[in-house]
């Protein structure tokens, strides 16, 4: 058996149903790049039959990639994989990743169908998939609750069909690790042609345990592993890459097994997704947190001073944290800015992208004083990777006190080439900026979720802000950093508000 683990990233597919985590379609390709970048093997792109988005996203993610494999997900209908196919078929290496409930559960509640009709649309499904290609992935959803010896038929009937990857998922996160490795031992070896395919796990974390119990099936024969980055995904989310990936490089002493991730671009990626989706990285998120590398017991810092391997398994370095010397300022040229924008992975932007990055750096640069690589990421999110914008927010003017008084907002929207201009209360500062623009734009949604978070140290922070409205049975996510924190505000209401827009037409498509 070969040691080699395959990564087998759904950040794009899985990881976007996370809440707040949609992203438009420069967003998913300037991730699917830094997916080929980080050395993913396999890209779980989308759903081509959900929506015409996800379609149109996963064709032109498809088209872009350069060696990766590239994955769209289908259920086990004709329909669905012959939209698949359609999406991925340009890609280099493309797959088609197909999935059928087998779970008691899920076969009498869900599906509506007995054992035997599952066998036979498993069958059909996977046959139709192998006349398109002979890379076809099968996964037995709800595998960690399914009946043994019907899990062993059902992936015996898959591999005979054509499948040559075998997924066995832990669809709800209910599995805990010496059980779950005992199943993925049990179908191996109980499957008479198991050898003809690759076994693979997907992990939810619900119970906490998804990168626990993907090492518990890595160790007993699984040679794939599907993860996301930072672990986002459904519910608790899935198996983090990151954490996975050093698992695997810490302790090859203990696992003896092979990857192809480039471990320093781990934080750059998790960075990315981060300012992309406007979530956070927690301080405590291991691998990537930004207390990872922290040291503030008096013990650890003293044993640290005399050698760094008493309480550090890994160097910052081997994760992509190095430190740089080379400082951004409005004095400096484009050489060094590039530079900076290699060092940090954006090296892929056009003449144009990066005038644009260019400029917004020294417009940033004669407001705050130090420049940090988190500001140069957040501008590169903000100021490329957007949609067309049916709203555009030219100013906005906040006068508030700590007295008894409303809060009072000004802004000017531009709307389709016409400058509308309003003012109006509120019961605080952003309250006020929040009812003005929604007044000025004829719109009246509801605030689901409001977050701020400060993307680097000091009084000068940029203020990063996550605004999610609903209206019309449909919700976006906005996300905007300034200097200013209420600029920030009011950018990422209007954010919002452009991709509700769009989500309505997606659905009068």
């Amino acid at each position: 058996m070969s040691n080699r683990v395959f990564f087998f990233d759904t950040t794009l597919r899985d990881g976007e149903q996370s809440p707040g985590a949609t992203m438009n379609l420069q967003e998913k390709l300037r991730i699917a790049h830094q997916l080929e970048v980080l050395g993913v093997d396999i890209m779980e792109a989308g759903f081509p039959a959900s929506s015409q988005g996800d379609f149109e996203s996963v064709q032109r993610i498809a088209r872009q990639a350069k060696s990766i494999q590239v994955a769209g997900l289908c259920r086990c209908m004709d329909s669905d994989i012959d939209r698949c196919w359609e999406a991925v078929k340009d890609a280099k290496n493309p797959r088609i990743h197909t999935f059928l409930s087998t779970s008691p559960l899920h076969m009498k509640y869900k599906l509506r169908k007995d054992p035997e009709v599952v066998l036979q649309m498993i069958e059909a499904g996977v046959r139709r998939c192998a006349g398109y290609t002979d890379n076809v992935e099968f996964s037995a959803e709800d595998a960690s609750r399914s009946e043994r010896d019907f899990l062993c038929r059902v992936v015996e009937t898959a591999i005979k069909a054509g499948a040559t990857t075998i997924n066995l998922p832990d669809t709800v996160g209910y599995a805990q690790p010496q059980e779950f490795a005992d199943l993925i031992r049990y179908v191996i070896e109980n499957t008479p042609n198991s050898d003809k395919a690759i076994f693979s796990v997907h992990c939810h974390n619900d119970l906490g345990l998804a990168v626990a119990n993907t090492l518990a099936a890595l160790s007993v024969g699984a040679r794939q592993a599907e993860v996301t980055i930072s672990g986002i995904g459904e519910r608790a989310g899935n198996a983090a890459l990151e954490e996975l990936a050093m698992a695997l490089r810490v302790r090859k002493d203990y696992y003896g097994l092979e990857h192809g991730i480039v471990t320093e671009q781990l934080y750059p990626s998790c960075r990315l997704l981060s300012m992309t989706i406007g979530q956070p990285i927690p301080n405590n998120k291991a691998i990537v947190g930004a207390n990872a590398f922290a040291h503030e017991s008096g013990i650890h810092q003293d044993g640290m001073l005399k050698n760094r391997e008493t309480y550090e398994i890994m160097t910052p370095q081997s994760v992509g944290r190095n430190e740089s010397n080379l400082v951004i300022g409005k004095h400096s040229g484009r050489n060094a800015v590039r530079n900076k924008l290699d060092s940090l992975s954006i090296g892929s932007l056009s003449e144009e992208q990066f005038e644009q990055v260019f400029n917004a750096i020294k417009a940033l640069a004669d407001k705050k004083k130090t420049i940090h690589d988190e500001d140069i990421e957040a501008l590169v999110v903000g100021e490329v990777y957007r949609m067309p914008d049916s709203f555009k927010l030219l100013s906005v003017s906040v006068q508030s006190s700590t007295e008894n008084m409303p809060a009072i907002a000004a802004a000017a929207i531009e709307v389709k080439g016409e400058v509308k201009r309003n003012a109006g209360f509120g019961v605080g500062p952003v309250d006020a900026v929040f009812n003005v623009i929604a007044e000025l734009l004829g719109r009246n949604p509801e605030l689901e979720r409001f977050a701020i978070n400060a993307i680097t140290g000091g009084t000068d922070a940029q203020g990063e802000v996550t605004v999610t409205l609903a209206e019309n049975g449909l919700t976006a996510t906005g996300r905007a950093s300034h200097h200013d924190i209420l600029t920030s505000c009011a950018k990422a209401y209007v954010d919002a508000m452009n991709r509700l827009v769009r989500k309505e037409k997606d659905e009068n498509y």
